[in-house]
């Protein structure tokens, strides 16, 4: 378990640091409210534990801002602050559960370990974007330069498997298992030919390719 522990209090921090690095888990301090937000959406954390006053960024704008910035790994609050409207505060600003001070660590830990067994929902994904080229995955609709662009079923399944693999090569067996879900080789080139169709329609209006040839090996989509 990575957990982040945005405390500013050193006797605080380094009681829960130590305990935790004794049960083995992996553990980063941040000692502000700034420092918090920023390593939390640079890192990938299981589990943070935030106390609420803490200084550049108090602890509920923290995590209201990470929240805003769809991070979503859960919140153990930890505050002196022990009123029920102190309790709903921290929950609704976005944490997951809320303990007071002072604590035993072996519920602090327990508390973490809850947390880590929920299952973190991922917001769902309605939009792919590369450069000016946008494909609206809810109404299915595909634009480029705000000029829309009508594709196939097929054509705008190649399109999505593009852009959700920008900047890799893609090969064509990869685009015949997803496009068309053949796991074998066909002996024809219907990859080739979809792919001409697509650029015909994405690229050819336009001042940029976007859709690139990787001799050898297949293809790749970038700006």
């Amino acid at each position: 378990m990575r957990v982040l522990v945005v405390e500013d209090n050193e006797d605080t921090a380094d009681y829960i640091i130590r305990g935790l690095t004794q049960e083995g888990q992996s553990v980063d301090w941040a000692r502000t409210g700034r420092e918090g937000f920023l390593r939390a959406l640079d890192d990938d954390f299981d589990v943070m534990v935030v106390d609420r006053m803490i200084p550049e960024l108090d602890g509920l704008a923290m995590v209201r801002a990470i929240r805003e910035a769809g991070n979503t790994t859960p919140v153990l609050f930890l505050s002196a602050m022990d009123g029920v409207s102190d309790r709903v505060d921290g929950l609704t600003a976005g944490g997951d559960d809320y303990l007071t001070k002072p604590f035993a660590f072996a519920e602090l830990s327990a508390r973490l370990q809850a947390l880590t067994r929920r299952p973190t929902l991922k917001k769902e994904e309605t939009e792919l974007r590369v450069a000016d080229l946008v494909v609206d995955l809810l109404r299915q609709k595909v634009s480029r330069a705000g000029r829309p662009i009508e594709l196939q079923p097929r054509e705008f399944r190649l399109l999505c498997y593009f852009m959700r693999h920008t900047e890799r090569v893609v090969t064509r067996t990869m685009l015949l298992e997803a496009v068309w879900e053949f796991h074998f080789n066909p002996q024809t080139n219907v990859v080739d030919a979809l792919v001409s169709r697509l650029r015909n329609k994405v690229d050819k209006p336009f001042d940029a390719a976007l859709i690139h040839t990787v001799r050898g090996s297949g293809y790749s989509l970038h700006a």
